[in-house]
């Protein structure tokens, strides 16, 4: 292990994260198991990329034999993109009707971005102040991570993301009024720089934000501001969509408003690097004609045999409906852990957050011990939030209810363990 970190430090530099205090080296990966070179297995309870879970055959058998036959870029017609994106946009109201296809989620938050400038002829941008939305220039001066350098560009603010611990406006019923509020104050400010308006980009469940557990209609009076000052909502649904909720395809349904742009990404392709935006066919068409935007490999034959397969096998093994009954299982078992530092647990689908802090303050520590704790005990966790004090766990969706049990017990065992 000490030689692989040596080689990587060397030839990849400095700052390069691994999960973990002592790393894992993943050699194979199958269903919901990821196995280590020691032949160790591990179960996966974060890895939201593998959303089928790790390695499915259909996907495995449709890149191949995709492969071996053709893949080319879109320049050229194949009906791959097109029996893919009608079968996509389908799962989508609201009149998002039009499919543009990137490699990644980064690539399509860039696009969202903009499709928002195109139509308003504005550039300003608003996101909240614990988000993150990918790596290229645009979307990472929306993100919290790292400061862009020389600080925050003018055309961007970011506004108080919501709080279980704190909320907004002092109170949990506050919360959505204060929040909409701070937005409409973030478009004054741009509009008197001179900037204009041109969209909010949010997560519809704030994942990274903590989930914060907010009720259908959270975003109500937010999505009134927006569309009164002529600005567009662009909703990343990496996280949260195909299924994961359980509840629904995609987190806007659960809270019940009408995104103008949708971003798709990571479980898209279950590994496979494969994203897309998904718009009204007025937006699409002033982004179109603006930037007349082509990507290389975006929609390439592969990845669309990569995604149908997704598709296929999400709706043929009951995916969606497995999500709503095992992670309601699973919610329920979390639910019975205690210890005094938990503050909230909660969750949406296979979506679940455990929140812990002392007195009141995130207690960012202690998370970080239960996660080690739980790697030591063959369970992959991952942390999240403003002090990264909530224990973050996304597994594959063909979780079962006895992977649930396994993931609880291993939990109350640490707990147990582990003094305040």
């Amino acid at each position: 292990m000490s030689d692989l970190m040596a080689r990587r430090a060397a030839l990849l530099g400095p700052n390069v994260p691994t999960f973990y205090d002592d790393p894992v080296q993943i050699v194979r990966g199958e269903g919901v198991w990821l196995y280590d070179a020691e032949g160790r297995r591990y179960l996966d309870c974060y890895n939201n990329v593998a959303h089928l879970g790790h390695c499915h055959p259909r996907v495995v058998a449709a890149i191949a034999q995709q492969s071996a036959r053709l893949n080319t870029h879109s320049r050229y017609l194949h009906e791959g993109i097109l029996d893919y994106g009608e079968r996509l946009v389908a799962k989508f109201g609201h009149g998002l009707s039009q499919m543009l296809m990137t490699c990644t989620g980064s690539e399509a938050n860039d696009v969202a971005l903009r499709m928002a400038q195109a139509v308003t002829g504005k550039t300003g941008l608003i996101a909240t102040d614990n988000t993150y939305h990918g790596n290229t220039t645009a979307v990472a001066q929306l993100s919290t991570r790292r400061p862009p350098i020389g600080g925050y560009p003018p055309h961007v603010r970011r506004v108080p993301a919501p709080d279980s611990l704190a909320p907004l406006g002092g109170s949990t019923e506050a919360q959505a009024a204060a929040f909409a509020a701070n937005v409409a104050r973030a478009i004054e400010e741009l509009e008197a720089a001179g900037h204009g308006f041109a969209g909010l980009m949010l997560c519809p469940i704030f994942a990274n934000e903590g989930m914060p557990g907010l009720d259908p209609g959270f975003l109500d009076a937010t999505v009134a501001v927006v569309h009164r000052a002529g600005g567009l909502v662009l909703c990343d649904e990496v996280q949260p969509g195909f299924g994961r909720l359980g509840s629904h395809w995609w987190g806007h349904e659960r809270l019940d408003f009408a995104p103008d742009v949708v971003t798709l990404g990571k479980p898209m392709g279950n590994g496979h690097p494969v994203a897309a935006v998904i718009a009204r066919p007025d937006i699409m068409a002033a982004f179109r004609n603006a930037f007349g935007y082509f990507n290389t490999f975006a929609g390439n034959p592969v990845s669309c045999a990569a995604a149908s397969a997704v598709l296929d096998v999400i709706e043929e093994e009951g995916l969606v409906e497995n999500a709503r009954d095992v992670g309601a299982y699973a919610l329920d078992l979390l639910s019975a852990l205690r210890h005094p530092l938990i503050a909230d647990i909660r969750g949406l689908g296979f979506f679940f957050a455990i929140e812990f802090a002392r007195e009141g303050v995130p207690d960012g520590a202690f998370c970080g011990r239960v996660v080690e704790a739980a790697k030591a005990r063959g369970i992959l966790l991952g942390r999240v939030g403003r002090a990264q004090h909530i224990l973050k766990m996304r597994p594959p969706m063909p979780f079962s209810r006895a992977n649930a049990e396994r993931l609880a017990e291993t939990l109350d065992q640490i707990l147990r363990e582990m003094p305040a």
